[in-house]
């Protein structure tokens, strides 16, 4: 590697660790920035996912203090998170990015618009939500697990903006500290991809020099990102899980339907 190519991995692993620490959409940095040197697709798909796992040790710790608080949902979407993962690792390796590529705009625009608009949704509904610990789940508790084992799949075979999605499905079930509700995405996504990975390394897709390299600038994204992410207030960090959903949905219509 060049040392172009070394400072341009770091730098992308730092951007794509400090936007999933924040709200999601980190690979759609890391992974044109591979596809940019010459990375052939899937391989940069499964270094990419491989390289911000490992990264993910970083929010965690500065999210660290929340983790208690966030425990009693853990039992209620780690599992389906990690069924998912595996099942979205397996298709990847058996079909192409061709088909999923088109839809991937569309479920950005989603999940962001969904996450917009979730507070309204649920006066409407005027759904009863369970609290945590109560090992109840409910109707409403039930079709976000679902939710989320869908977006677990989408998370193994491709994952930009998976954040967003878990963060809309968080909002639903009732959870409103934006900050709880970012750990605990750090940690489900974290597990799935870890899933995921696992499946790539076996597969022999992962190209290790530059999964390393990449690492480093994601570990301390992620660390950064969630650290001082939690000095900004609550509103000001939903606009830019917003803002960030709408940009990476518009640069992939972009780069799909457009370019």
């Amino acid at each position: 590697m060049t040392n172009l190519e070394i400072i341009g991995l770091v730098a992308s692993g730092v951007g794509a660790g400090a936007i999933n620490a924040v709200a999601g959409g980190g690979t759609m940095i890391t992974f044109p920035t591979l596809l940019a040197f010459g990375t052939a697709p899937v391989v940069a798909n499964a270094t990419s996912t491989l390289a911000l796992v490992i990264g993910t040790s970083g929010g965690m710790v500065g999210n660290r203090q929340h983790i208690k608080a966030i425990a009693p949902w853990l039992g209620r979407f780690l599992p389906v998170s990690l069924a998912g993962g595996l099942i979205g690792s397996a298709l990847l390796t058996h079909t192409s990015n061709a088909v999923f590529g088109k839809l991937v705009p569309f479920l950005i625009l989603f999940a962001t618009l969904l996450f917009l608009t979730q507070g309204f949704f649920r006066r409407f509904a005027g759904a009863h939500l369970d609290a945590p610990g109560t090992g109840k789940a409910g109707h409403t508790g039930w079709a976000a697990i679902f939710f989320q084992f869908l977006v677990s799949i989408y998370g193994g075979y491709f994952g930009a903006g998976i954040g967003i999605l878990m963060l809309a499905t968080l909002g639903f079930v009732g959870m409103h500290n934006i900050y709880e509700m970012n750990t605990l995405k750090t940690i489900l996504g974290s597990m799935l991809n870890l899933v995921a990975a696992v499946w790539f390394i076996f597969a022999g897709l992962i190209d290790w020099p530059r999964m390393a390299v990449m690492t480093v600038g994601a570990v301390l994204g992620y660390y950064f990102g969630s650290h001082y992410s939690q000095r900004i207030s609550q509103v000001r960090v939903r606009q830019i899980i917003t803002a960030i959903g709408f940009i990476i949905s518009g640069v992939t219509f972009y780069k799909e339907f457009i370019h």
